[in-house]
């Protein structure tokens, strides 16, 4: 998506570690209008795929997921991933590394929120590793759920998650794709 990669030229900053720093636009103060844009672009390109539940991780996969929900007319379910006082103990989880936060987190999924008769999309900011696409697609399997593809804001291809997961047959389809990143810039496949 060109307005994303010029979003991503313009203010986004490579930080050391393979870190890509978008939060100006993106995942901390959100450009709504470009949301929505990304928004209209995953609805466009899972049309037709009876999708009707969105799954996400909080916390920046929620604003995109929440506005994909609205222009798809589905509900947005997300991941939490700490236990709260108000989620029982009847949930799906998986086990998920964290490649911006070097931590490992529980995801957790009430049991109440996705059934086998879902048809799930999946969202998220980034894609890395892959491993958060894989904790939420082993929620899904847990559910009984399909899951008919993940849609991705930034995937960094040069960490391989996203060409592992393809080769697994996942449908992935990324808004911008990053070939390379270094101090000195990224370049777009």
């Amino acid at each position: 998506m060109k307005e994303l990669e010029e979003r991503i030229l313009s203010e986004g900053r490579v930080l050391p570690g393979g870190v890509l720093k978008v939060d100006g636009f993106l995942n901390h103060m959100i450009d709504t209008t470009l949301l929505h844009d990304m928004a209209v672009e995953i609805s466009r390109l899972f049309e037709g795929c009876g999708v009707n539940k969105i799954l996400t991780v909080e916390a920046s996969g929620i604003a995109l997921a929440g506005m994909a929900g609205f222009v798809m007319r589905c509900p947005m379910v997300f991941a939490k991933k700490s236990r709260t006082s108000n989620i029982s103990a009847d949930v799906y989880t998986a086990r998920v590394q964290s490649f911006t936060h070097g931590n490992t987190n529980m995801l957790m999924v009430s049991k109440s929120y996705l059934s086998d008769s879902d048809k799930v999309l999946i969202i998220d900011d980034f894609l890395a590793t892959g491993a958060a696409l894989i904790g939420l697609r082993d929620i899904c399997c847990q559910a009984g759920a399909e899951v008919v593809g993940a849609a991705i804001s930034i995937e960094k291809v040069f960490q391989g998650g996203g060409d592992r997961l393809r080769s697994e047959g996942l449908r992935i389809e990324s808004l911008a794709r990053i070939a390379s990143m270094t101090d000195a810039g990224l370049e777009f496949c």
